[in-house]
């Protein structure tokens, strides 16, 4: 009976569902190649690992091994590709697992999925999990990898400092301003031209950034 992880095959699919949200091809294929990643890494070492893509991938890696972005033994690296690493936190040396395009040339539905030769509505999940499921690791290519020095660094999260602009804390080397006041924030607000201004040690009050947004607005 095939199983991934710690996990049989029917268990891994109730967990994608949980996790991801979804019956996700992506997650499939990724728990194969975690899988393989860690029986070929073969260390009782602890390990961080790579992931080169932000989709789907990454859940794999949280589910099946201890790596997560939240601990910092999971390093996002968004090239583009469906691979990942697992290597050593002392050596840096390990196995990165791809999915090999040449490879799934030999599975139709996976190459369609893979490299989105026909539109998502058009393709069979089942035919596609059929094939994922039967072609396991020989849809997969494996190098040997050492990762680069600045991977192994432990991270350091350095003075905190309270921004004056929002009052909220924030690591102290990311300037003046956090970022979200730095105009890197993800969310509509309206702006504020901190260049303007004088930046401080004290915290601006509230009605200092009400004066600030009124500027702004005018």
């Amino acid at each position: 009976m095939m199983t991934i992880g710690k996990y049989s095959l029917n268990e891994y699919r109730r967990l994608i569902e949980w996790f991801h949200g979804s019956p996700s091809p992506g997650m499939l294929v990724g728990g194969i190649m975690v899988d393989a990643a860690i029986k070929r890494l073969n260390t009782t070492r602890l390990y961080d690992a790579i992931c080169e893509t932000s989709s789907c991938l990454p859940d794999a890696i949280q589910l099946l091994t201890p790596c997560t972005i939240g601990n910092g033994w999971l390093h996002m690296a968004d090239l583009g590709r469906f691979a990942l690493a697992l290597y050593e936190k002392d050596s840096g040396r390990g196995i990165r697992v791809f999915l090999d395009p040449e490879k799934t040339e030999e599975w139709p539905e996976v190459n369609i999925w893979h490299l989105k030769l026909r539109p998502k509505k058009e393709q069979s999940l089942e035919k596609l999990t059929d094939q994922i499921l039967k072609a396991g690791i020989k849809l997969l290519g494996f190098q040997n990898v050492e990762v680069l020095p600045a991977f192994l660094a432990r991270r350091a999260k350095g003075e905190i400092a309270v921004c004056p602009a929002c009052g909220e804390a924030y690591p102290k080397n990311h300037g003046p301003v956090c970022r979200g006041c730095a105009h890197a924030s993800p969310y509509v607000q309206k702006k504020i031209d901190m260049r303007s201004r004088k930046i401080t040690g004290h915290r601006i009050s509230r009605s200092e950034k009400t004066s600030l947004m009124n500027e702004n607005q005018g």
